[in-house]
């Protein structure tokens, strides 16, 4: 299977038999300057619906949209309810952490988490490979809690989403202050990697992928 970082929290995520999944579509605006999600897919999740996070209508092929528990075209997604902040949703909201399995590769996308998951919470998501993992704070969980989620959760996998670069512009940090004193880094010059089952790292890589749009 292929995971590809369109950009933001959006991913482009492809079974090797071509069921394609996007999360988290974006619409981009005076801060959010990656290109315009114009990828097609048979499936479309969304954490909650931001206009950062819930441009369902900008994917194309006419997707099913996954905002929770649901199985499509057999593959089982299992949505775990959590907060966009710290303050039990009073700031910003809800957020659906989404887990599911391709290729029997384990991905868990966790939106725009705001806190350190509980041990419920965590227990739910159970065994992660690839975990896709806000890191810029200020909306998400920062790299403190972050570094933390990643150590309840021991992925095989880190792949950072939602930090501050060249096309994003919200206050928020950069990816680099989650890299910071982190061992295993790898910063491939491509927006999309291959996994496998019964290839991944023995212990925690962090991927960071460029912006594909």
């Amino acid at each position: 299977m292929k995971i590809k970082w369109l950009g933001h929290a959006s991913f482009l995520i492809t079974s090797d038999s071509g069921v394609k999944i996007v999360t988290d579509p974006y619409a981009p605006d005076d801060r959010l300057h990656y290109g315009e999600v114009n990828e097609s897919a048979d499936i479309v999740t969304m954490s909650h619906e931001h206009f950062d996070h819930g441009n369902i209508a900008a994917v194309k092929g006419n997707p099913q949209a996954v905002k929770g528990d649901a199985e499509i075209k057999g593959i089982r997604f299992k949505g775990i309810a959590t907060f966009h902040d710290n303050a039990g949703g009073r700031e910003r909201g809800k957020n659906t952490v989404f887990c599911f399995e391709i290729d029997r590769v384990k991905v868990c996308h966790l939106g725009d988490l705001g806190h350190e998951l509980t041990s419920e919470q965590a227990n739910q998501i159970g065994a992660v490979d690839v975990l896709l993992l806000p890191v810029g704070g200020f909306y998400t969980i920062d790299t403190t809690v972050a570094s933390r989620v990643a150590e309840q959760l021991k992925p095989r996998v880190i792949i950072p989403m939602h930090f501050k670069n060249s096309k994003c512009d919200f206050p928020i940090a950069g990816v680099e202050e989650f890299l910071r004193g982190k061992k295993d880094v790898s910063q491939p010059d491509a927006s999309e990697v291959e996994f496998r089952a019964g290839e991944m790292p023995a212990t925690t890589r962090i991927m960071v992928l460029k912006p594909a749009l």
